[in-house]
């Protein structure tokens, strides 16, 4: 049993193999039906009292994505293995292993594993954020007439 810290965190977790932890339970990317998404799980790392942030981790499988969405709060985003490639604002860039990523607020953001391989990366973000929008169709076809987005959208 690992010793907690004053305010019930506990203070080690060792590292398991494939990118788990001890005490740590791989959840559901999100609720199934509440947006669209593909093969990601996630881990949340370091949350709780205290911490004016949280430390998830993602992996998203083969053909996997995030959500399309945007939101008020700040991401942190670090590529841990994989290769991938993401939207930020109308920008699609590949990613890969070590690669740091900024989401701005109201940023529209996706992720995408490409090249057959599992794609896993660390988001911190605050412990107090606000939900996430969905694109309407309007937001859809306004990002769509950006070049090089409709391709990332399509999953080209």
């Amino acid at each position: 049993m690992s010793p907690t810290s004053d305010d019930g965190l506990k203070i080690f977790r060792d590292a398991q193999s494939g990118f788990r932890w001890a005490g740590v339970d791989r959840l559901n990317y999100k609720e199934e039906g509440s947006a669209p998404f593909k093969s990601i799980s996630r881990q949340v790392l370091f949350s709780g009292p205290g911490l004016a942030g949280e430390l998830r981790y993602f992996k998203i499988e083969p053909g996997g994505f995030s959500t399309l969405e945007r939101h008020e709060h700040v991401h942190a985003v670090m590529i841990l293995h994989g290769r991938g490639t993401c939207l930020v604002r109308e920008m699609v860039r590949a990613v890969e292993t070590y690669d740091l990523v900024t989401i701005a607020p109201w940023s529209w953001h996706q992720f995408r594993a490409t090249g057959g391989e599992a794609l896993g990366f660390l988001c911190l973000v605050n412990a107090e954020r606000d939900r996430p929008q969905l694109p309407n169709a309007d937001d859809l076809t306004a990002l769509r007439a950006i070049p090089g987005v409709a391709e990332f959208l399509d999953g080209k």
